[in-house]
């Protein structure tokens, strides 16, 4: 079995080949712990919500078992809920070292969903409970209904069961559902695309694990169709009530669709955030069979755009509430941040399509700072309550919830980190990439050759990362290890010989490699204020504090005094300290910071500058990861954080001044 999220084993112009999960064991650490909590406590949850919450009977009442169609489910992409969760049990029956009991209790909960779901195909394969039993509504409001996303998700799930426990009755209906839209969608049949696209990317996965050409014409015609406006939604004297009509214009036309340009022709990202990232993926996947220059040209033009201009620090997208969009560029409010957990995970998605694409460290970069921010704070951290949207600052409560109404986030979250194993190692021809760390066991199969790799680190925790190879007899090959964008002055020992890499590449290292022999590396963490471009007003004169992939933030329960009033001066002085007892183990940074104590309600809204004298007095900052917050009790908390510089701060000078002026 060979189980990976992206299979390019075959693509022709892919530069990587990534390890499967099957082969990469984590043991325990960081990441090991988040796994363990997907397995025993997320996936449990969401199936009982997914029965609380109907969305189980959706699909009976579709296949005719019950008489009632749900009303607590009615948003018509809800049957992605279910192909989701499915799609992160899929990767949990791949662990290596999943247990025999748990494995086989997974196996029969899936196989009692995947009957559900199987029973409400229609017989020519067609399967969105939606539209079940009006079938003159097929494919009528592409712009709007969520078939053809609906079925990405079926096809993704379906392909993860399939990879990972040889399932083949679910397989076999996303074909069926993949054929009639083959059959359906093409230059002799239907000319529209996917008002939410996702399906783009599931077709070339369905292309890779069947090999029949027709998925990924399908997937090039998709692509191909977009940008002609053929999801507008056009309006008339009597239809200009028609909730449809206003919806699309308020939402942003079609630029929100991304049907405003055909996508060679794209210079900025835009419009609704998973739609475009989504989209994203299914091109890189494109570019990866097809070796189209123009594609991975309007890739990498619209990941600089992002990356550079639309990126919030913890590696969010989408700052806007109306259209859940990018926004304009430096558009990154924090309080007002919608960053829906769905984007980040979108985000990570397209970044590691775009490292199989290229090799360029710059996006496992990405993927890594969204991992630990912006993914991991959507769920919280005993696995059964989320966040929607992940704002960067809040000052009113705000609370993660056990299921949402439109609840696409919970099983997203969880079929990433259950897929995390598959993301740690890359082949190529000359040698093995060494993408992520955590304390771990990998079986590479390489040149005929199984070896293995043991991983010993507390990362994120401290930099210090010990690789040892075991090996049947020696080989000449070279090891890549990637040294973190974040990272200055990292050094690198391999048998007494000493390598001071640069940032954000892959250091390659060429030897004889023999049974034993030992990588040991030293990425130094000191705590850094990170600043932002002057065009985000936002965060003019404020900066945030990170610690190797860590944003950190403050939360009110930690700083009780109201935290807007902190202000830091740039040559403060931070400890880290690790702490076991506090949020399942983190980090916590601690420094002096001013609290301004003027501040408040009855401080003046506008004043002449030169007004501006304020007193301050020392307290003791203290710090967080953002992905833990909210994870004890509700209270203000932010990331960026003013400095002192443009603040007039009086203080009560100390004894020991007044005597070195005397």
């Amino acid at each position: 079995m060979t189980t990976n999220v992206v299979d390019v084993s075959r693509s022709p112009h892919a530069s990587l080949r990534p390890v499967p999960i099957e082969n990469v064991k984590l043991e325990g650490g960081f990441m090991g712990r988040w796994l363990t909590v997907v397995a025993e406590k997320a996936i449990p949850h969401q199936y009982k919500m997914l029965e609380e919450h109907e969305r189980l009977d959706r699909f009976r009442w579709a296949s005719g078992k019950i008489s009632r169609k749900p009303k607590t489910s009615f948003y018509p992409f809800d049957d992605t809920d279910v192909y989701k969760w499915l799609e992160a049990c899929g990767y949990v029956l791949a662990w290596p070292d999943l247990e025999e009991s748990k494995s086989r209790e997974l196996r029969g909960l899936v196989k009692q969903v995947i009957d559900e779901v199987v029973a409400a195909q229609d017989s020519d394969g067609y399967l969105f409970t939606e539209h079940k039993g009006r079938e003159g509504e097929r494919w009528k409001s592409l712009t709007f209904d969520h078939e053809l996303y609906c079925a990405g998700h079926l096809i993704q799930a379906a392909i993860a069961l399939h990879r990972s426990i040889n399932e083949e009755k679910l397989f076999n209906a996303a074909r069926g559902f993949a054929d009639l839209i083959a059959n359906t969608f093409n230059p002799e049949g239907i000319r529209g695309v996917p008002g939410h696209p996702e399906v783009e990317m599931a077709l070339v996965e369905l292309y890779r694990e069947t090999n029949d050409r027709a998925y990924l014409n399908t997937a090039a015609f998709f692509i191909n169709e977009r940008g002609k406006g053929l999801l507008e939604v056009k309006g008339s004297p009597t239809f200009l009530e028609s909730a449809e009509y206003m919806m699309y214009h308020v939402l942003g036309g079609l630029e929100y669709f991304i049907d405003h340009k055909p996508i060679r022709e794209l210079t900025e990202i835009v419009g609704h955030a998973v739609r475009s990232l989504y989209l994203n993926c299914g091109v890189t996947d494109l570019y990866m069979e097809t070796g189209e220059q123009a594609l991975l040209d309007v890739m990498n033009r619209l990941w600089e755009d992002f990356v550079y201009r639309k990126m919030y620090v913890t590696g969010a997208a989408g700052s806007r509430y109306i259209s859940e969009s990018f926004g304009d560029r430096y558009e990154l409010p924090n309080e007002r941040a919608y960053a829906e957990t769905c984007a980040a995970i979108a985000n990570f998605m397209w970044n590691w399509r775009m490292f199989l694409a290229t090799g360029n460290a710059k996006h496992v970069d990405v993927m890594e700072s969204t991992f630990y921010n912006a993914i991991l704070s959507g769920i919280s951290l005993d696995g059964t309550k989320y966040f929607y949207m992940n704002p960067l600052a809040v000052f009113k409560e705000y609370t993660r919830e056990p299921w949402f109404q439109c609840a696409c986030c919970p099983p997203n979250v969880a079929r990433l980190i259950a897929s995390l194993p598959g993301y740690f190692y890359c082949v190529v021809d000359d040698g093995i990439y060494v993408n992520l760390y955590n304390s771990s066991r990998a079986r590479v199969s390489y040149r005929e050759m199984e070896l293995e790799i043991v991983q010993e680190t507390k990362y994120p925790w401290n930099g210090e990362v010990k690789l040892t190879l075991h090996m049947p007899e020696p080989l000449s090959f070279k090891i890549y290890l990637r040294i973190p964008g974040w990272c200055d002055g990292a050094v690198v020992n391999v048998d007494g010989r000493i390598f001071k890499p640069k940032s954000s590449t892959y250091l390659p290292i060429m030897r004889k490699w023999k049974d034993g022999d030992v990588i040991k590396v030293a990425f130094p963490m000191p705590v850094k204020l990170t600043a932002s471009h002057p065009y985000v007003r936002n965060n003019i004169s404020q900066v945030a504090i990170k610690r190797g992939p860590i944003v950190y933030c403050l939360e009110e329960i930690d700083n009780p005094v109201d935290i807007r009033n902190i202000v830091l001066s740039d040559d403060i002085r931070f400890t880290a300290k690790y702490r076991g007892d506090l949020l399942d183990g983190v980090v916590v940074v601690a420094g002096n910071a001013y609290y301004v104590k003027e501040w408040g309600e009855n401080y003046p809204l506008y004043f002449p500058i030169e007004k501006l004298q304020v007193r301050a007095r020392r307290i003791r900052l203290t710090a967080i990861p953002y992905y833990a917050w909210a994870n004890r009790k509700p209270g203000k908390m932010m990331i960026w954080i003013p400095l002192a510089e443009w603040l007039k701060i009086r203080r009560k000078p100390s004894k020991r001044s007044k005597q070195r002026r005397k």
